[in-house]
């Protein structure tokens, strides 16, 4: 490149405001936050989020199947990514087949891309990838609230590559301002007809849904296949810049908007701070400090320590001031709020407790909550 094309690239990404403030409006796009666990088989048989935080799976009729991993491999620069392997192939694939990685992004988080405007932006989009075979698969931004998408092919090979796509800005449907979903990046790795046989809308259009995946191959076409991902970048303007690196500090407190989870300590005593207090007869409340407001109520999943679902809640209990342990066991413990960043439970006890000692809530070292906001 020369030196008068620098400059004249260094200018546009200055006029389009991609240096200086945050550019990257992906979370976790290097893929080092896994609070949910770092490995999960049999991926592909329902929706949701399994390894990375705030990278889900969004699927539909396939029998075909992965284990989904946070490797600790990477190009250059980057430590983990998400591995996706094959380990049930679908060689057969019916027309309503899907599957893709996605992340969603609240309407208030993605003004600056002045949507719908006249002075709509340019929006580009860049990520590494590899697989142990060479394979083509489609990046899709997708406008929820005005039902529009645009979708771009890239290329997989064996060696780390970093893919760059511009996405050209759209005059039409602003996105809502509010806390909901109103842009979703997709990447299609599996479809069948229903999303195939039209013609690749490349730039935003009335969402047609045979138009977003033409192209594809099938991630699932043989058990060997493997595919890589990380360094997923999403910004304002025509250029991509390096990719915003943030402390894993912070990337971990802006997933866990979206998502936390709680894990009792050896000594049984996590929330000793915070009491739970007698309401009425045989009924109390007890709070629990989140880390953080989150985007939305929350729903409350109890889970042993390895994530494996528990049929109750009787991990969590009250301790007294004079040491006696009451655990709840299944349907006593109701959650009833935990957007403003304190969880609170309502406790049906098989006693009246004692006023005349302070009741303080725990969890065991055998429990743990996950609370879960995402889109």
């Amino acid at each position: 490149m020369t030196k008068a094309a620098e400059l004249a690239k260094m200018g546009e990404v200055l006029t389009n405001n991609q240096i200086g403030g945050r550019r990257n409006i992906v979370y976790n796009g290097a893929m080092n936050v896994a609070e949910r666990g770092t490995s999960e088989t049999g991926v592909g048989a329902a929706d949701g989020f399994f390894t990375c935080d705030r990278w889900g799976v969004y699927q539909g009729g396939t029998a075909g199947r992965l284990t989904m991993t946070q490797d600790s491999s990477g190009p250059s620069g980057f430590a983990n990514s998400l591995k996706l392997d094959c380990t049930t192939a679908d060689t057969s694939i019916a027309a309503g087949e899907y599957f893709a990685i996605y992340q969603r992004f609240e309407g208030q988080d993605v003004q600056q891309i002045k949507k719908g405007t006249s002075d709509a932006e340019n929006i580009t989009v860049s990520f590494y990838v590899k697989g142990n075979a060479s394979a083509t698969y489609a990046v899709e931004l997708f406008d929820n609230d005005n039902t529009r998408q645009a979708s771009q092919l890239f290329s997989v090979t064996t060696d780390w590559t970093r893919v760059v796509k511009t996405f050209t800005a759209d005059t039409t449907g602003a996105f809502d301002d509010d806390n909901a979903q109103s842009l979703q990046l997709n990447f299609w790795i599996h479809a069948g007809s229903n999303l195939t046989s039209g013609t690749l809308n490349q730039t935003f259009n009335s969402n047609t849904n045979a138009n977003r995946a033409v192209g594809i191959s099938s991630f699932f076409d043989s058990t060997d296949r493997t595919f890589f991902l990380t360094g997923v970048q999403l910004e304002v303007g025509s250029q991509a810049t390096p990719f915003e690196h943030r402390s894993f500090g912070e990337e971990l407190k802006l997933c866990e908007r979206y998502f936390q989870k709680h894990l009792g300590t050896a000594d049984s005593n996590i929330y000793t701070t915070y009491a739970a207090h007698r309401w009425s007869n045989n009924i109390a409340f007890m709070s629990f400090p989140l880390r953080g407001i989150m985007r939305a109520e929350p729903s409350l999943a109890f889970k042993d320590k390895n994530g494996t679902a528990l049929a109750n809640s009787s991990g969590v209990g009250l301790v007294s001031g004079d040491g006696n342990h009451d655990n709840f066991t299944a349907g006593n413990v109701a959650f009833t709020s935990g957007h403003d960043g304190v969880a609170v439970f309502t406790i049906n006890l098989d006693y009246n407790p004692d006023n005349n000692h302070a009741h303080n809530a725990y969890i065991d070292n055998l429990t743990r909550m996950d609370f879960d906001a995402e889109l």
